[in-house]
């Protein structure tokens, strides 16, 4: 069964990228939704335009970029992707009797957020994190804003009151980043860890003081 990716218009297009390459890497299949939001923000972010007639194509050149827009940085396999247009309402994760293991919202945008909570459904993006939460499947939305005012604080309640994971990009310091690539894989295994699926991201914290310091 696939895992479902949705990317909402919020700004950390990088995210996306280095969750759907792990969950690659790990053998996971997934099934992706592109919201026209993220479309202009990937567009603005990293110049690439993401069209449904050559999403193979773009989605490659998409997860080879790292974190500091360099082309070519990864060699990604995008053969167990599987992409449904946010438009159409009629794809298969649209029901809940499309198998899936869950979806993770990365990144997730207040606009998304609030659609979600509410049970808007007004694209597939959002319809399908509805169908995921009827289901009580597992849902991951890593939500990046900043500052968060009181109605998106309470839709991010609803969605954990629902059995949603909420999960902010909010990048960490003691793995040691020593590059962008580093706080952006941070944030990303974080998702995946609240998912349950494995991965090498990051470095975990050990309990040793001092421990991603570099060695002299």
């Amino acid at each position: 069964m696939p895992w479902i990716v949705g990317v909402s218009g919020a700004s950390g297009t990088p995210y996306a990228a280095a969750v759907l390459r792990a969950l690659l890497a790990a053998g996971e299949s997934v099934d992706l939704v592109v919201s026209r939001a993220s479309r202009l923000t990937l567009l603005d972010e990293t110049g690439i335009s993401f069209r449904d007639a050559h999403w193979q194509q773009d989605l490659r050149e998409w997860l080879a970029r790292g974190a500091d827009g360099k082309p070519g940085t990864f060699d990604p396999d995008v053969s167990g992707v599987r992409h449904w247009s946010a438009g159409d309402l009629a794809a298969g994760p649209s029901s809940g009797s499309y198998p899936t293991k869950g979806m993770l919202i990365v990144p997730a945008s207040t606009a998304c957020v609030a659609g979600v909570a509410l049970g808007l459904s007004k694209d597939l993006l959002q319809r399908t994190a509805s169908v995921t939460l009827k289901e009580r499947r597992r849902l991951v939305v890593a939500v990046r804003e900043t500052p968060l005012d009181g109605r998106t604080l309470r839709h991010l309640v609803t969605l954990d009151d629902a059995g949603a994971s909420v999960v902010p990009a909010s990048p960490a310091f003691y793995a040691g980043a020593t590059h962008i690539q580093d706080l952006v894989d941070f944030v990303a295994g974080r998702v995946l860890d609240a998912a349950g699926v494995g991965h090498d991201l990051y470095r975990r914290w050990r309990g040793d003081l001092g421990g991603a310091r570099p060695t002299t």
